[in-house]
């Protein structure tokens, strides 16, 4: 945990591997932008990271804020075949409040929180709405995918989507597999892993 200015310019010299700048006032729009949800709009200066960090980091920006996704969603959107690459990328992360972390679990639905204390991550999910009880009873269950027995989709459980199936229409999934024996197909927003 950051504790002091000084420590913070260690920090961000080691993972940077540049200088911090001290400012009193945010840069202009950095406030807004966080606020509203919008900073993945904001152009990211990601330092030395290799291209494929960059991938990463660029997949868990397009996580929509309120929704988490699994280290194996990232890893296909940025492109890498293994979780060792993304838990790299998301420790190295040198901006981490524009580059939501806070975001991605583990296959179990359990939180990643590689680049902060497992209290921020928890504020930050909280200060989003993320229902983490009913995603850690996914995760006890074996459960990762909740589908709609009226549409036949089958979304992530924090997708907006899921969250609008009612309760006497909620199918839960263990895998992609199952869904698609039960007829169902995967919903085309939150683009669930189906191999």
């Amino acid at each position: 945990m950051v504790v002091s200015t000084e420590m913070f310019e260690e920090l961000h010299w080691s993972r940077t591997g540049r200088t911090a700048m001290r400012c009193d006032v945010p840069f202009r729009g950095l406030r807004t932008a966080l606020r509203s949800g919008r900073a993945k709009n904001l152009a990211v200066d990601l330092g030395r990271l290799s291209e494929g960090q960059r991938a990463v980091l660029g997949a868990v920006r397009s996580v929509p804020r309120g929704q988490l996704r699994p280290m194996s969603w990232i890893a296909r959107e940025a492109g890498t075949g293994q979780d060792t690459d993304v838990l790299e990328a998301l420790r190295l992360n040198p901006v981490v409040h524009l580059v939501p972390c806070h975001r991605v679990t583990y296959e179990d639905g359990t939180p990643c929180d590689a680049a902060y204390l497992p209290s921020t991550g928890r504020a930050l999910r909280d200060a989003e709405g993320i229902d983490m009880e009913r995603v850690a009873e996914f995760g006890r269950q074996g459960l990762s995918l909740l589908g709609s027995d009226t549409t036949r989709i089958f979304c992530h459980p924090t997708c907006a989507h899921a969250r609008r199936i009612t309760a006497a229409h909620q199918r839960p999934f263990h895998d992609a597999a199952e869904a698609h024996r039960a007829g169902f197909r995967a919903c085309r927003v939150c683009r669930p892993v189906t191999v």
